[in-house]
């Protein structure tokens, strides 16, 4: 029996190989034994019959992809990096990647390339959240974990389904509830996940700044500052109080679409709360204003004092299951490496560190700028732009100019796929061995399970091929997942608040590692007083509005069995239970307004594009709203490219379409 963990979702259950079966570990302290669908069925993606296996090259996207060795396509993948400018080579990373791939990359743009042009799809899900974190606690840190559900007495859920998208941690809020949780989901949609909630709130799509300035005013109002916590932990109550004092109140109030009646409900259960913990995602991130929703939220612990305390705090829930560790690495194009920036004693230390003189000071080009760059080369590893962008219509307008497209990935139908011109076969989860971490701090080991397909490789080696091609053989000269682990343990001690380096890479599959107890127990912050920041932002209503012509807000989400775009999700039905990959939830008032009925073929159009799909009415979505899932592959087509200026995070739950009969 072999132990590892899942690779799909941020939870990270523990996961036991036996054989040709997986099922939940029953030791492991994430899941106990419980295992959601795509988990328990993460074989089929090895077995799939979409695999890429070889790899493939071509001179236009207009020809046909031939097959070719691994040393002509390395060489080939060199070339053309040698002949190009630094400022015109991206490397396109995926929070699918494993620490150690994360690592090779990152030191080999960064630290050899000379550019910072190396971002992540972490990017389009959680940089608002990276950004906040940063500007109100002084490093990108996640205070809370999942087991401290058990010591709560309220969850407040906003913008996050979790019945869907983390379904083995939503099993456990269910089981918190049996105990005495009350749960709070606040939601556009009644999804799954407010079916379990003891108060839901159908608030309208982009008033969460609102909502959560009307918690923190009230907060304030009624004297339930903590003040002894906010004297020693906390900047800026002072500025804030002036600010809310002029805040419209019944404004924000009529904003949210939500009555008097639905707040004074929430703030009774609020404040006869003794410990809370607010947990969001997507829905609060993914906004031209996600930083400051963010802010808003955290607002109302570090105001109450709720925070580094069981039970209590702040809960960004990661989607991926290491978009946490890539941002611990420096997989993000906005820092440098193990959290350090691009300050000048970050880059001495970093550079000494890599034994390079070529590292730049300039921050690079997020995942969002790429394409619209004019970039020679560009590598995408384990992702999917084309399919996952915003504004697919102008994404493949501007990937078409970049004269060298190279496709790290282990599956042969991406969208991408159609507009690269090199495919290099990477070995997919259960085929290989590193590291992950969790959306709560837990470093957990996914293991090798079955030989790697015949011409795979995993990421770090084929990074590793590719520098060693450029000349960087001295410095990328690993032999194992495990000795770049354990040089990426010795560089997180440049950062004073990583401790990695107490880990143990062998007993990881075993025994998990939780990084940061110490930050949590000392309570400390890391802005440059050792305080947390509050900051005063308002909703300055930046989304694209509704129109007559376009009267409906499109929002976008996971479902429950499906993996984004289902490369490896999307298997025959005898294998998986599926859900619906294609639907659009209309409330049922404007269906018939419409003249729309259930399952009628439907045509979505925005001002960037159109789409098809059909009809699914349900009195579970506002009227303002409708709903289509991200498994639709064509989703991109509608959405908006708006950005949030600090995150370069897209506003992808706020983009106005209009709904025709076919």
């Amino acid at each position: 029996m072999i132990k590892s963990v899942c690779g799909y979702c941020g939870v990270g259950c523990g996961l036991e190989f036996d054989k040709d079966k997986l099922v939940g570990d029953v030791v492991y302290p994430i899941n106990e034994g419980k295992v959601c669908s795509k988990g328990v069925s993460e074989l089929l993606s090895i077995q799939t019959s979409s695999r890429l296996l070889r790899p493939h090259i071509r001179e236009a996207i207009s020809d046909e992809y031939k097959i070719t060795s691994w040393d002509n396509a390395i060489k080939i993948v060199a070339e053309k990096i040698k002949n190009s400018s630094k400022e015109k080579i991206g490397f396109y990373l995926s929070g699918q990647l494993l620490t150690e791939d994360y690592y090779i990359a990152n030191k080999l743009v960064k630290g050899f390339l000379g550019t910072n042009n190396v971002d992540t799809n972490s990017r389009t899900c959680m940089s608002s959240a990276v950004v906040a974190h940063k500007k109100a606690f002084g490093i990108d840190f996640v205070p809370v974990r999942m087991d401290d559900i058990f010591k709560s007495n309220l969850l407040i859920l906003t913008g996050a389904n979790t019945a869907e998208a983390h379904v083995v941690f939503h099993n456990n809020i269910k089981r918190a509830k049996k105990k005495g949780l009350q749960v709070i989901v606040i939601d556009p949609r009644y999804t799954d996940t407010a079916k379990i909630a003891d108060l839901y709130l159908p608030i309208k799509a982009g008033s969460d700044i609102d909502f959560f300035n009307l918690v923190s005013k009230r907060i304030i109002d009624e004297n339930l500052v903590n003040e002894e916590f906010v004297e020693k932990y906390v900047n800026n109550l002072d500025l804030l109080k002036n600010k809310f004092k002029r805040i419209p109140t019944t404004k924000m109030l009529k904003r949210t679409g939500l009555t008097k009646e639905q707040f004074e409900e929430f703030w009774h259960i609020f404040k006869n709360s003794e410990n809370i913990i607010t947990a969001w995602t997507m829905g609060l991130n993914q906004s031209v204003q996600g930083v400051d929703k963010n802010l808003a939220l955290i607002n109302t612990h570090l105001l109450t004092g709720k925070i580094f305390k069981e039970g209590n705090g702040p809960f960004s829930l990661t989607g991926q299951p290491n978009a946490m560790g890539g941002r611990e690495v420096g997989g993000l194009s906005t820092m440098l490496a193990v959290h350090l920036g691009f300050d000048k004693e970050s880059i001495k230390k970093v550079s000494k560190f890599w034994k390079t003189d070529n590292i730049d000071n300039k921050v690079g080009l997020t995942a969002t700028q790429m394409l619209a760059a004019n970039l020679d080369v560009l590598v995408i590893c384990h992702t999917d732009p084309i399919y996952h962008l915003p504004n697919r219509n102008n994404v493949e307008r501007l990937i078409q100019k970049i004269p060298t497209v190279i496709e790290i990935n282990a599956y042969d139908n991406s969208e991408t796929s159609n507009f690269a011109h090199i495919k290099l076969p990477a070995a997919p989860w259960g085929e290989k061995e590193g590291t992950q971490t969790n959306l709560d701090r837990t470093i957990t080991k996914q293991e090798k399970l079955t030989r790697t397909s015949i011409d795979c490789k995993p990421d770090w080696e084929i990074f590793q091929l590719i520098a060693q091609k450029l000349g960087f053989k001295e410095a990328f000269n690993f032999n194992s997942t495990k000795e770049i682990f354990e040089e990426y343990q010795e560089m997180t001690k440049l950062t004073e608040h990583m401790d990695m380096h107490k880990a143990n890479y062998d007993d990881l599959s075993q025994n998990p590692f939780i990084w940061g107890k110490d930050i949590v127990s000392k309570k400390e912050f890391f802005t440059k007083n050792k305080k947390a920041n509050l900051h005063f932002v308002e909703n300055k209503l930046q989304s694209e509005k509704t129109s007559l012509k376009y009267p409906f807000i499109l929002l976008t989400g996971r479902t429950r069995d499906q993996w984004h775009s289902g490369t490896k999700t999307n298997l025959p039905k005898t294998l998986l239970r599926f859900k619906e990959l294609d639907f659009c939830e209309i409330n049922p008032i404007n269906a018939k307004k419409l003249g729309l009925e259930d399952n009628e073929l439907i045509k979505i159009i925005s001002a960037r594009g159109e789409i098809e799909s059909k009809v699914l009415i349900t009195d579970s979505i506002r009227e303002d709203t409708v709903f289509v899932p991200v498994s639709n592959r064509n989703i991109n087509y509608l959405t908006n490219d708006l950005l949030d200026k600090e995150s370069f995070q897209p506003d992808y739950n706020h983009s106005a379409i209009r709904i025709e009969k076919i």
